[in-house]
């Protein structure tokens, strides 16, 4: 029992962890080497100082969609964790961690909603007159995107995880 826990907390720290990277780290969108688009700048690298040089996106509805989901899913995963070790500590013997599940739950949910409206609307999102074919996704939305199922199972997970002494 002692393992189980330790390996759901554990995915629960890694999830949690790769949330955050993906809501902050600037690679959502790849151009080129040279230029990339996150959830909150688009970037050049300038290759005389050897720094990116950013400026703030373009904001629209689609693009503070996907900012506001991925910020709550964030926010509801590190509110499972809270929750499940105030439970660890407090709960009965034999008492079921649903609220820690039902938090992990919508953050998978949250994180699905923003990869998919980043998915279908990045064209309104990075407004941008390039054909969009020169680019491609980056690793931030493909940890957003690895992130649900890890969400959804260890949602599930707590859900049926019982206390045990």
């Amino acid at each position: 029992m002692v393992l189980l826990l330790m390996s759901v907390t554990v995915l629960h720290l890694f999830t949690l962890a790769m949330l955050f990277i993906a809501t902050m780290e600037k690679s959502w969108w790849i151009w080129s080497d040279a230029e990339i688009t996150d959830l909150w700048s688009n970037c050049i690298h300038d290759n005389v100082t050897g720094n990116w040089l950013c400026a703030a996106s373009n904001e629209n509805d689609w693009l503070q969609a996907v900012q506001s989901l991925m910020i709550l899913s964030v926010v509801f995963s590190s509110i499972s964790f809270l929750v499940f070790l105030g439970q660890l500590f407090t709960m009965s013997k034999g008492g079921l961690f649903y609220f820690t599940g039902l938090c992990q739950v919508f953050a998978g949910f949250t994180s699905f909603a923003a990869c998919l409206i980043f998915t279908f609307h990045r064209k309104k999102i990075l407004e941008d007159s390039r054909d969009l074919s020169i680019g491609h996704f980056g690793y931030c939305f493909i940890l957003a995107w690895s992130c649900v199922p890890l969400l959804l199972f260890s949602g599930v997970l707590y859900v049926h995880l019982r206390k045990r002494q």
